[in-house]
């Protein structure tokens, strides 16, 4: 995993996590890496990771069973589509809205490349 400059490591990797679960790569219910085990694999500190899986578990994404490790929450794919609509439609719409019209893009082009896209 390359981790970008603009956003501290611990978030990118709870995005990365959260992309495997929406991705349907991690089931709700599974059980995912221990804290060393993605240490070791993302050649990072474990207190990273540590920290990565309490945010996501303040989140409500992932829970620990003691003696057990860390899983996907039940409804954690739901939550996150949630959250990152929210996010997006706050956030990242108004930008786009208003870099369409600087640039005097219609919407129908952006239809159109949707659709290309869902393709």
């Amino acid at each position: 995993m390359e981790f970008k400059q603009k956003q501290t490591i611990y978030l990118q990797i709870a995005e990365s996590i959260c992309e495997k679960i929406v991705g349907g790569l991690l089931s709700e219910g599974e059980k995912i890496s221990s804290i060393r085990s993605l240490a070791v694999d993302l050649e990072v500190n474990p207190n990273t990771v540590q920290r990565t899986y309490e945010h996501l578990q303040s989140e409500g994404v992932i829970y620990t069973q003691r003696g057990l490790g860390y899983f996907v929450s039940e409804g954690a794919k739901a939550k996150i589509k949630h959250t990152r609509k929210a996010k997006f439609l706050e956030k990242e719409l108004p930008s786009l809205f208003k870099n369409m019209s600087l640039l005097d893009i219609d919407i129908d082009l952006i239809v159109k490349k949707h659709k290309e896209f869902k393709k």
